[in-house]
């Protein structure tokens, strides 16, 4: 017969790590797969105008980019070498700029909509003709709120 003990020292087995490379593994798969990081190709050559007051942007989720500039080397042939306006990852025109906008604009968040900032990235070269119109066209997409990418002048 079996005796049984009571009251006696019990000891608790320790805690086996040796799946904890396997679930931190399985994690660090899961974010890099679930995670989509959206670099745009730079198709026209921008070289940012310099300022002395410069604001940082708060939330960069709720900006649009407009890039405006000479396309670059590669595509000269096929665009020509006067200043072309590009819209995420295409050239376009002015009047694709409206369309763009109000597609941005239905995709987010209804609350944020009226956030949206328009963030134009143009050479320090391009005529303000261009800029111009693209003005009067977010205008027209109800697109009021409008900032102009630049970098910090040295002194």
């Amino acid at each position: 017969m079996a005796k049984i003990r009571k009251g006696g020292k019990k000891s608790v087995p320790a805690v086996s790590t040796a799946s904890l490379p396997d679930i931190i593994f399985m994690l660090l798969f899961f974010f890099m797969v679930s995670t989509s990081m959206k670099e745009v190709t730079y198709k026209v050559d921008i070289h940012n105008p310099e300022a002395t007051e410069l604001q940082s942007l708060e939330k960069k989720s709720l900006v649009r980019y407009i890039y405006v500039g000479v396309p670059k080397r590669e595509f000269v042939k096929h665009y020509g070498s006067e200043t072309r306006i590009q819209l995420d990852d295409a050239f376009a025109e002015v009047s694709e700029i409206r369309p763009y906008v109000e597609s941005e604009r239905s995709a987010m968040k209804e609350e944020e909509q009226g956030l949206l900032t328009i963030s134009i990235k143009a050479d320090r070269e391009t005529q303000m003709g261009i800029i111009t119109d693209i003005k009067q066209e977010l205008r027209k997409a109800q697109a009021l709120k409008i900032n102009y990418a630049a970098v910090q002048k040295m002194k």
